[in-house]
This record gives structure tokens, sequence and C-alpha cells, in this order.
């Protein structure tokens, strides 16, 4: 698939099959996910995959709302900001690269065959607080988003593209 049909074809998946996704599988999408741009290449992101059945069903029961689809994944990967990592003057950053990682990582996913949707956790205080408990997380890693991956057990191809809207395009000035 080329990059343009990876990105007009991706679509949230939230229904899995039992498939499991092997470690090569998981390295490419995580090694994407690492090829994205960071500010001034500080690379200020951590990752938790989880890809324990037990794990995945504990982490969904105990983070409710922000973890409900993991349980039926093959594999979840949190995303954090590493605030040592951080640009001093504008530590911010580290939420659009941890943005910009997820999103290479579905579309590297969409690319190889799996589904995968995106789940928010970051600014939401209380999902914060609950993952950075239930990861026994460092005071320095920040948790961002879930992505949950795993072969589709819906298909969603039949769903037109969000097309081209004219109306929010302005060229050279608004």
């Amino acid at each position: 698939m080329d990059t343009i049909q990876t990105i007009l074809n991706r679509r949230s998946i939230r229904r899995y099959t039992d498939q499991k996704a092997d470690e090569e599988t998981i390295r490419k999408i995580l090694d994407c996910g690492m090829s994205g741009p960071t500010a001034v290449n500080k690379r200020d992101w951590a990752f938790i995959v989880v890809d324990d059945r037990d794990l995945l069903k504990k982490w969904s029961e105990v983070c409710d709302r922000a973890a409900y689809i993991v349980k039926d994944s093959a594999f979840s990967i949190l995303i954090c900001g590493d605030m040592e990592r951080a640009l001093e003057k504008k530590k911010e950053f580290w939420i659009i690269d941890g943005s910009i990682s997820g999103q290479n990582m579905i579309l590297a996913a969409t690319d190889l065959g799996l589904g995968s949707v995106w789940l928010g956790i970051w600014p939401v205080e209380e999902r914060v607080k609950t993952h950075q408990e239930f990861f026994h997380l460092p005071d320095t890693i920040v948790p961002h988003s879930i992505i949950a991956f795993g072969y589709p057990a819906e298909d969603k191809s039949d769903l037109p593209h969000m097309s081209y809207e004219e109306n929010r395009v302005h060229f050279n000035q608004w």
C-alpha cells in the first residue's frame, strides 16, 4: 500500500480477532513511531507495550474509559512524554512529539494489515494520574495516549474517507 492510500484507508478499529501480533510486527510499528520528527530531535517519548492478556484485561478495568478497548487488542502501547528529555525552554512540545509518534504507528499498523484506535489520556488529570499509578511511572514520565492494535474483527473499508473540505482551506490569507 502506498503512503497516500494508507492514509486514506485508515479507520479507527475497535474490535479485534484473537490473533496475536509477532515481535517483528510490534518492533516495526515502534520503529515507525520513533521515526517521526521531534522538537530539536529530543526524542522525548517513551513507550510501554502491553501484550499480556491478563494485564490488558486488568488495564481496561482499572483505567476504565481511557483504556476500555485494550482488553481485546493483540497489544496496546502507552505513549508517554519523558520530561527529562523534553526541550528545556518549551517542554510542552512533548505533546506534539507524542502525537506524531502515535500517528506514525497507526499508519504503520494500517500498512501491515492491523487495525488500531487512538485513546486519549492527556490532558485529563484523572486519566494521567491513574496511568501513572497503574504503570508505576516515575514523576518525569507523563502518559500521553494509548493506541490499541489488533487484527480487525470489523470491516470499515466501505466507509468513505474524510473528504477534502474546500471551505476549510485558505491560501495566502484568511
